[in-house]
């Protein structure tokens, strides 16, 4: 399949989601075959900004935690920026963490990714949720 073919065979804000999607559900290899440019680099201050650093720890929480969820609640496109807004549990019974994963798109792949987290607190004085 060629770059073009690959780019409007499905949108990058369905890739996106999808990639995040198959990453949660402890497919972190499959994902980055399909999904991550060759050039890919990252934002997350905790790891290496290479391919393989984040993905080695995506597998670690992937061991780590099977049981985890991710519900996304909005995704935006612009471009070649995606935006996805989740809720991510690494068990069932936390509260969770608030993400919003940005990404951006070269020749259908990501090539950058930035994400930002906020755990939920258990008593939160906000009516309107995180979400």
């Amino acid at each position: 399949m060629s770059s073009e073919q690959n780019t409007t065979a499905a949108s990058n804000k369905e890739r996106a989601v999808s990639f995040l999607k198959q990453v949660a559900g402890g497919e972190v290899r499959g994902a980055y075959q399909k999904y991550i440019h060759p050039d890919f680099s990252h934002h997350n201050p905790y790891f290496r900004g290479d391919k393989d650093s984040l993905m080695s720890a995506m597998e670690e929480d992937a061991s780590r935690n099977p049981q985890k969820t991710l519900e996304v609640h909005r995704a935006m496109e612009e471009e070649r920026i995606v935006v996805v807004h989740s809720h991510i549990k690494q068990h069932q019974e936390d509260n969770g963490v608030a993400v919003v994963h940005m990404m951006r798109f070269e020749e259908g792949k990501i090539i950058e990714l930035w994400d930002i987290g906020q755990p939920l607190p258990e008593d939160s004085p906000n009516e309107n949720g995180a979400f």
